[in-house]
């Protein structure tokens, strides 16, 4: 009785043991699952960026504004069409008096129902009507133009968030390598004072070294939560959805002239374009203004029916032709004309100053990208001198030659070497983007 209980114990323990081994591969899929599908590449994150984050969203009804302005503006070019019905009631019978004797003959009923149809067509007004509707295509243009800029302003905000991240887990790396180094200093501190070599000042300057660098690692990985959140916010995602990045390979070596930047710059940026858009816009209106010194010639029609039975014909078609002239507005039209004048020089001013700062975007994004390719090379020599550095210290303080200070500094040294090239790394990698930006390139075409 007792061996068959042991026997199904032991089966019991076996079905436990094999379900629990599944549970852990299945958790384990999922975890890796999960882990491969947070992984973001830039161009993946530059297309989400550009479809999803609200301020695009928030702009993207502009454009809807934009085709409801197009359909007020068309109305106006279409006949107006009014249709009426009314019942009147008088005190008294319309009527008149005729001869010395004041023979009185009714002209009207007491009461009476009147309806009708009237047609006014606008037929010809000098561009008052059709430069509006013109002016309204515009400016749908220039909202999709306005559109693109934004799109890209978002994709050069992210392509700046991922690679704060990716230098953010670059500094990660340095510093757990600091830590790390600074733990094996510690130990081999430790032992050699204990065994009487060394003071116990030495072993106290090695636990705050290592207690600073730790804390150092906090504060890096704080600010990845941070850089995380950051990507999350234009991904319009949740803040504290975890993100992973692939590293983006720039070639350093590629190089741009800077005129050739200027003029590509001035043909193709958007916010140019922007203002060429915007002066069409203006002349437009200063049609529209201007035409209110001429005349409007105008056509209209309509039935219109009175129930009256002492009239011969109670209902009548008519057809108008006309002219309107406004001869008096207290000099309205020629302050909106001077107006709209004074706007076109303003643009006109603001283009120039556009044109200048464009050129010294793309002059500061050139130079940044320049500078930032020498700190690369001068960084990633003095990374390999570092490392020298620091391996001869250690050898000469464990023999009891050099002191700790010495190892201490070159640690430091070592760190600082690693941290200026990645920082230079990625400076670069963001004034490339910059100055793809600032010459007017689409980053998401350019991303991908």
């Amino acid at each position: 009785m007792s061996s068959k209980l042991k026997i199904k114990n032991k089966n019991f323990i076996g079905c436990n043991s094999v379900l629990f081994l599944l549970l852990i591969t299945l958790l384990f899929n999922n975890s890796h699952a999960e882990n491969t599908s947070r992984v973001i590449t830039i161009s993946e994150g530059l297309r989400i960026a550009t479809e999803n984050n609200r301020i695009i969203k928030i702009v993207s009804h502009n454009e809807d504004i934009s085709s409801a302005d197009i359909g007020i503006a068309k109305s106006r070019l279409l006949p107006n069409i009014n249709a009426y019905t009314d019942q009147t009631f008088l005190a008294y019978q319309p009527g008149a008096k005729f001869g010395t004797q004041n023979q009185i003959i009714y002209t009207s009923d007491k009461s009476f129902l009147s309806y009708g149809i009237n047609v006014y067509q606008t037929l010809y007004d000098f561009g008052a009507s059709i430069s509006p509707y013109e002016a309204s295509k515009v400016s749908l243009e220039l909202t999709k133009l306005d559109m693109a800029r934004i799109k890209n302003i978002i994709a050069l905000d992210f392509i700046n968030a991922y690679y704060n991240l990716l230098e953010t887990e670059k500094m990660i790396l340095v510093a757990q390598r600091e830590v790390e180094r600074l733990e094996s200093h510690l130990k081999v501190t430790r032992s050699l004072y204990n065994e009487g070599v060394i003071t116990k000042n030495d072993l106290l300057q090695a636990e705050v070294r290592l207690s600073d660098g730790k804390q150092k690692l906090l504060t890096i990985k704080n600010m990845r939560a941070i850089n995380v959140s950051r990507i999350n916010n234009i991904l319009s995602r949740p803040l504290k959805e975890e993100v992973q990045v692939e590293d983006v390979t720039v070639n350093i070596s590629d190089s741009i002239e800077l005129e050739k930047a200027w003029e590509t710059a001035e043909k193709e940026r958007t916010e140019i374009k922007m203002i060429d858009y915007e002066l069409r816009i203006l002349n437009l209106q200063e049609t529209a203004k201007k035409a209110e010194y001429y005349p409007e010639i105008f056509a209209r029609g309509g039935y219109n029916y009175t129930k009256n039975s002492y009239q011969l014909h109670e209902d009548n078609w008519s057809l108008i032709f006309g002219i309107n002239l406004n001869l008096f507005s207290g000099g309205s039209t020629k302050a909106e004309v001077s107006r709209v004048i004074y706007r076109k020089e303003q643009v006109l001013e603001q283009e120039r100053k556009l044109i200048d700062d464009i050129k010294l975007e793309v002059e500061k994004n050139y130079l940044d990208m320049k500078n930032a390719v020498e700190k690369i090379q001068v960084t990633k020599d003095a990374i390999a001198q570092a490392e020298e550095n620091l391996k001869i210290n250690k050898i000469k303080y464990e023999e009891g030659i050099g002191t700790a200070t010495d190892v201490l500094d070159a640690i430091t040294l070592l760190t600082d070497a690693e941290t200026n090239y990645y920082r230079a790394l990625y400076e670069h990698r963001r004034a490339h983007a910059g100055l793809i930006y600032a010459i007017g390139m689409k980053l998401v075409s350019a991303y991908k």
